[in-house]
């Protein structure tokens, strides 16, 4: 298998589905920014964390190629007009959105509590974890979009709101492990 088709060099890409669109279009840059994410995770995991938390992280890139493959498929093709499917899709299900908010639960009973906002950084893997954070909002708002104009399953938004939310507590936690300094935001008063 070739990985160039040549059949991109006009601007257009197919959907899952055979449906051509330009490579601009809502829904490309919605699966696109989530592969954009994964890769972000994947640099997390290549960090020296914990292995739980790399096993968390790999459950995550997993769900993200479900996420990228149900926003690539044209709504239209995926369903046959008696309701049935016809693609072979996975779904993200109820299981998948409960991980995340017990993964942050647990991260959470061990975390001070918070009383501000936290300035990201303090050490190079918790950036990582911000940055990665921001990307899968920058996804959230794109999918939000999308599901304005070709209704999303629920549980595709539900994840990705949860899984940033997850990031920031991740990105606490390894501050903690790292022994990184967890800097608040003050703002400051004007005179």
């Amino acid at each position: 298998m070739k990985v160039y088709t040549k059949t991109g060099d006009k601007g257009t890409t197919a959907l899952f589905g055979g449906t051509r669109v330009p490579k601009y279009h809502l829904r490309i840059d919605s699966y696109g920014t989530i592969d954009e994410l994964n890769s972000h995770i994947g640099l997390i995991r290549d960090q020296n964390i914990n292995q739980h938390h790399k096993n968390i992280l790999i459950e995550v890139q997993h769900k993200l190629f479900v996420v990228g493959a149900i926003l690539a498929t044209d709504p239209e093709k995926a369903v046959l007009k008696n309701g049935k499917e016809r693609l072979n899709i996975n779904k993200i299900d109820s299981g998948d959105i409960e991980l995340l908010e017990q993964e942050m639960d647990a991260l959470n009973e061990s975390l001070p509590q918070m009383t501000h906002f936290v300035l990201p950084g303090g050490h190079q893997t918790v950036s990582f974890c911000h940055i990665a954070r921001c990307v899968c909002r920058r996804a959230e708002r794109l999918s939000t979009a999308l599901n304005d104009s070709d209704p999303l399953d629920a549980n595709v938004l539900k994840y990705i709101n949860r899984l940033s939310d997850y990031l920031f507590v991740l990105a606490r936690k390894l501050t903690h492990e790292l022994g990184a300094e967890e800097v608040k935001w003050i703002p400051e008063k004007n005179s």
